[in-house]
């Protein structure tokens, strides 16, 4: 047992019992490395990262290499997600010497924290030429005690490289061309989209959720700005969802997303499930049936929504941040396999149906048939031996819809709606027998940042009527508002807490991580979807203050743009600011909207101000808007300005009947307010005595694009005004 049996994270604790002397990063590891002159190896991962898993198994349980380890480095481990400020650091210098990145990352920094050599996952043995990781580390130990002075002269040179990369070309026009931007960029998007699978480009695939939020904006920004609807912009995102719908890379047995694709067709997934990957393809999924309702959106959603609840939720209303890819195939398997715990045989599949004969006496048809064909399954198995390199899936099958429900209805001439509900009771029974194989690991740790963008998924969802979920997201969106202002925000320090832990163990010892910028952007932007739904005033003042509380931690006062962690942050060499929306969007471009939307709900122009700046600070870099499209989006609500709906009525039954047509549709850059004339008052910029009722009946006032339209009291009025630039014609 080493040190990191004393920490809370999953990802720690896993290595707490190898051989390894592994310390946390902290000052405690530094001192020794300066005391004892010594290099630090870093090893940077997370819970449920497979080749974290590998490299631990092939070298730090290996008692040599531990050996070797221990008497010439101190070792330091990081969770990634606890410690993302450390792991962005050492993760640009990779990209940096290398042009490419991952984990487990492997660093070796000098006592001062320059980094001098990284990696990601090396084997354990020399391989094809290739030095093994053994070799490394002795090549390493030998260098620093012979060349000490030039490696810490090569450190110096790394540091000076990345602060320089850091530094942006100054935008010096007043003309932040965001119309030229946006050109660009949807030429660029479309010339990259795959026609046949959805989705940019080969493999692997991501979802690329930033990006279809973008088009999704882009599509409905050209009907109402460029006198036509981009019909391909549109197509982009739909057809993609419905790819990722269909693929392997969605959980057809209960619900859920795989991180990624390795395969072009969404069909071989990388297993693990990520909580950020389930708030965001829930957003986007929700606001693309807003613009035209498509039924498999809806049915995809729901069911993310009830696996999230059935496996990621903690009792106090939080979410669990993922679970692993590998798991045991049986629980006597000496050995975790990659995908073990999602892949069938046909053989369990023919089996599970003779078992449950019973469930579907109802369907005249061969329901065993009827099933194989629709996701594809074969008794030699149905993945491809280039995406299976290590032959995990020999005759195994990854659940995969390479036609539609109405293709395999029409196929065996039986209704969809039969159809549907065999998938059902058959997909319910195989999710019990699935359940009882052993599971892949749980990472109890709850990150505030991607809680933040679940509660912005659960809000478009509760938002629904048709969801057949809604009255149980609305109460767990309210459960994960309470979870955020009472635990992760520690109003005595007055900022957010990066991570908290299950209420079953220990509190830990050590002090708490407090949030880095991410933490409060994705939690400031959950905080106003949840407003937009819910329409509680305490919600959007929270958000006020947490947009405050940023703003003092992190904005830059020289530059512009906010830092990712906070000035005077201990043990770190630079001071990042993030410039690419990639798995997550970056933490500036969040930020621009949620900017935009402050202060047009409390007339604040500095909000408005720092918005601005945010945008010239990153508009001179080049493909701004493929880099940065979260931000792109943000920029075209700065350009044609954030629209604002007001309801004026009393709490009853008309006055809520508005507010229902309202949530039918995606409005980007939308502040929405609620006066009630039976218990008027002053909130946020509205008066009390500025809005009125017409002739005594609930009243809606719009203004969009800086024009304000008469005010209706037509439910009827209000909708058909709102399909006319935001769609849904059903």
């Amino acid at each position: 047992t080493n040190r990191l049996i004393h920490e809370k994270s999953p990802y720690l604790l896993q290595h707490a019992h190898n051989p390894v002397d592994w310390y946390p990063y902290g000052q405690e590891a530094i001192e020794r490395a300066k005391r004892e002159d010594k290099l630090i190896f870093l090893s940077v991962g997370y819970s449920t990262c497979h080749w974290c898993h590998v490299m631990e198994r092939e070298s730090f349980e290996d008692e040599t290499i531990a050996k070797v380890m221990n008497d010439n480095f101190v070792n330091v481990k990081v969770d990634r997600e606890e410690r993302p400020d450390v792991d962005r650091i050492y993760m640009s210098f990779v990209q940096l010497t290398s042009g490419g990145g991952g984990w487990p990352m492997s660093v070796w920094i000098t006592p001062d924290l320059r980094p001098i050599m990284a990696g990601t996952y090396f084997p354990p043995v020399d391989r094809w030429g290739q030095p093994g990781f053994r070799t490394i580390l002795q090549r390493m130990a030998d260098k620093w005690r012979r060349d000490t002075a030039e490696l810490q002269g090569f450190s110096s040179s790394v540091v000076a490289a990345m602060e320089e990369s850091l530094k942006m070309a100054v935008n010096t026009s007043e003309d932040l061309a965001i119309e030229e931007k946006f050109k660009e960029c949807t030429k660029l998007y479309k010339g990259r989209f795959d026609g046949v699978w959805g989705g940019f480009g080969h493999s692997p695939k991501f979802p690329e959720v930033s990006r279809l939020n973008f088009l999704l904006h882009a599509f409905l920004h050209s009907g109402i700005f460029l006198n036509r609807a981009d019909e391909d912009l549109f197509r982009a995102v739909s057809y993609t969802l419905e790819k990722i719908c269909h693929g392997g890379i969605h959980d057809h047995v209960f619900g859920g997303f795989s991180r990624y694709s390795v395969d072009q067709k969404w069909h071989v997934p990388h297993f693990e499930k990520m909580l950020y990957d389930q708030g965001q393809l829930m957003t986007i999924l929700c606001n693309c049936y807003r613009v035209r309702p498509r039924k498999l959106f809806l049915d995809v959603v729901d069911r993310v929504f009830t696996y999230m609840c059935s496996d990621l939720k903690e009792s106090r209303g939080a979410f669990f941040s993922g679970e692993d890819a590998d798991s045991f195939p049986t629980h006597a398997s000496p050995e975790k396999i990659e995908g073990a715990f999602y892949a069938w045989l046909q053989g369990e599949i023919e089996e599970a149906f003779q078992v449950n004969a019973g469930k579907l006496t109802e369907f005249t048809f061969n329901s065993l048939e009827v099933f194989l064909h629709h996701y594809g399954v074969k008794g030699e198995g149905n993945v491809d031996h280039n995406s299976d390199p290590h032959g995990h899936f020999d005759s195994k099958n990854i659940l995969m819809i390479t036609g539609s429900l109405q293709k395999t209805a029409e196929h065996f001439k039986i209704s969809v709606e039969d159809l549907q509900k065999m998938l059902n009771v058959a997909n319910d029974f195989l999710h019990e027998i699935r359940n009882k194989r052993p599971r892949p690991h749980l990472d109890v740790k709850m990150v505030c940042s991607w809680n933040g963008l679940i509660l912005t998924g659960l809000s478009k969802l509760a938002s629904l009527e048709e969801s057949t979920v809604q009255e149980e997201c609305t109460k767990v969106a309210g459960e994960l508002f309470k979870f955020i202002r009472e635990e992760f925000f520690d109003a005595s320090a007055e900022k957010l807490k990066r991570v908290c832990y299950s209420s079953t163990e220990e509190p830990s010892t050590n002090p708490p991580i407090y949030g880095f910028l991410d933490d409060y952007a994705f939690t400031i932007r959950g905080l106003l979807d949840y407003y937009e739904f819910s329409l509680r005033e305490e919600v959007l003042e929270f958000a006020e203050t947490l947009q405050k509380i940023q703003d003092k931690l992190f904005w830059d006062a020289e530059r512009c743009g906010y830092f990712y962690t906070e000035a005077n942050s201990d043990n770190l060499i630079v001071r990042m600011k993030e410039d690419y929306d990639g798995a997550e969007p970056s933490g500036n471009s969040v930020s621009v909207k949620n900017l935009l939307l402050l202060a047009g709900y409390f007339d604040n122009s500095d909000f408005h101000d720092k918005a601005k700046k945010t945008l010239h600070h990153f508009g001179a870099m080049s493909h701004f808007g493929y880099a940065l499209p979260e931000m792109m989006s943000s920029a075209l609500i700065f350009d044609t300005g954030v629209n604002e709906i007001v309801i004026v009525g009393p709490e009853n039954d008309a006055t809520g009947e508005f507010i229902k047509v309202i949530r039918e549709f995606y409005i980007p850059g939308l502040t929405i307010f609620r006066v009630n004339t039976e218990d008027p008052k002053d909130f946020a910029k509205i008066k009390k005595d500025t809005y009125k009722m017409t002739n005594n009946l609930p009243t809606v006032h719009i203004c969009f694009n800086q024009t304000c339209l008469s005010p209706e009291t037509s439910v009827e009025n209000v909708r058909r005004i709102l399909a006319e630039k935001y769609s849904r014609p059903n």
